[in-house]
């Protein structure tokens, strides 16, 4: 009995580790998919904005932790995505572009992490 009690701890632990390899793997991959998606659909006056999306990678004690952020205008993110006043009266439309990719996102990565638990992380 004892034996296959330490089996089946060894099978569970070589199952979590490889599950959690998968995880970071396709956490990874989304990512960047969705910062090329924000790239193609951001609005393009110069094109320095849409060129500016880029996703930074952090390793925590509870995993991996990935950041999407625009490094060359972050101060027009909130502007263009919800609209803003004019200066001199009226309002500039929103043009939202980062909610829907984050709405596409968040569905990717829940398919694809029951995709890799239902396969065992392989």
């Amino acid at each position: 009995m004892k034996d296959l009690t330490i089996e089946i701890e060894k099978a569970l632990k070589e199952y979590t580790e490889e599950v959690e390899e998968a995880v970071a793997q396709i956490i990874e991959e989304d990512v960047e998919a969705a910062v090329k998606e924000l790239k193609d659909t951001s609005p393009k006056k110069t094109g320095e904005y849409a060129r500016g999306w880029t996703a930074k990678k952090e390793m925590t004690d509870g995993g991996i932790k990935m950041t999407i952020y625009n490094k060359t205008k972050p101060q027009l993110t909130h502007l263009l995505e919800f609209g803003h006043a004019k200066r001199g009266g009226g309002r500039v439309s929103a043009r939202p572009h980062i909610a829907p990719v984050e709405e596409k996102l968040i569905d990717q990565v829940t398919r694809d992490i029951e995709e890799a638990i239902r396969r065992g992380g392989r």
